[in-house]
C-alpha cells in the first residue's frame, strides 16, 4: 500500500539510513539526502507529500530550506516536521513560526515518529472533522477565518497561516470564552491527543499570539488549565 512521498534531509548517515528503512516498511516512498541545498532541491522536484527535515545541515540549515518552501506557492503546501536534536523552545518556535507543521526531537522511538507523520497527512489532506465544520466564516472583532479559502485576516490584512495554527484558532474562536486543555487542542489540530504534545501546543499559541501582533490578548492562557479566546463583546468585521 502507497503510503504517500516523503523526502529525508538529514546529514547523520545512519539516522538517515534508519528513517528511510523505517518509513519504506510502512509503505512510504522515501528520498534522502545529506545536504541541505540538495534536499531544498529535491523537495522542489518532486513535490512529495512530507519533508523529514533536520535542522543543522550541511550546504543550507533546516530553517531556511523551511522558509523557502513554505515561500514558494508551489511548495508551500508540503508538510513539514523538523527533527532536531535541538531541544530549546526558542528553536521549537522559530520552526513552527517558518511554517512546520510539527517537530520531534531526538531520539525519538519509530512507532512516535510514524504516528506524527500520519497524524500530520491526515490534518493536511484529508477532510475537515464535523466538530470544526467544512467551511464557514468567524468573524471576531478585528479577526476574519474563512475556512473554504484557509484564510486569516487581522485588520483586514492576510496573515500566513499553517493548517496546524488554523485549526487551533478556528477551535478557539468559534466559541470565545470556552476553555479548552492541551489534549482537546491538540484533538482538533491533529486527530489525536497525547499529554507528551502539550509543549507543541504551547509553541504554536506562541507562534499565534505573534501573528495576532496587537491583538495576540485575544488568545488568553488560563492557568493549570490551557487557553480560550476572549468573550468580550465583539466588534463589527
Amino acid at each position: 500500500m502507497h503510503a504517500g512521498s516523503i523526502v529525508i534531509v538529514e546529514d547523520e548517515s545512519d539516522i538517515r539510513e534508519f528513517l528511510v528503512y523505517t518509513l519504506e516498511r510502512e509503505g512510504f516512498t522515501v528520498q534522502a539526502t545529506p545536504d541541505g541545498k540538495q534536499g531544498l532541491d529535491l523537495a522542489r522536484k518532486v513535490l512529495p507529500d512530507l519533508v523529514l527535515l533536520d535542522l543543522m545541515l550541511p550546504g543550507m540549515d533546516g530553517t531556511e530550506i523551511c522558509r523557502q518552501l513554505k515561500a514558494d506557492e508551489e511548495t508551500r503546501e508540503i508538510s513539514v516536521i523538523m527533527v532536531t536534536a535541538k531541544g530549546e523552545e526558542s528553536d521549537v518556535v522559530l520552526g513552527l513560526g517558518l511554517g512546520a507543521d510539527d517537530y520531534v526531537s531526538k531520539p525519538f522511538s519509530p512507532r512516535e515518529l510514524v504516528a506524527r507523520i500520519h497524524a500530520v497527512m491526515r490534518r493536511t489532506a484529508g477532510p475537515a472533522s464535523p466538530e470544526l465544520g467544512e467551511s464557514g466564516v468567524i468573524a471576531r472583532g478585528p479577526i476574519r477565518m474563512d475556512r473554504g479559502k484557509h484564510r486569516l485576516l487581522v485588520d483586514g490584512e492576510a496573515v500566513e497561516i499553517t493548517a496546524t495554527e488554523f485549526r487551533i484558532l478556528w477551535l478557539m474562536a468559534s466559541r470565545p470564552g470556552r476553555v479548552f486543555d492541551r489534549d482537546q487542542i491538540m484533538a482538533a489540530a491533529r486527530g489525536e491527543s497525547s499529554a507528551s504534545l502539550s509543549r507543541s501546543v504551547d509553541a504554536h499559541v506562541r507562534t499565534l499570539r505573534k501573528k495576532l501582533g496587537s491583538h495576540r490578548d485575544l488568545v488568553q492562557t488560563v492557568r493549570a488549565v490551557g487557553y480560550r479566546f476572549s468573550d468580550d463583546e465583539e466588534r463589527p468585521a
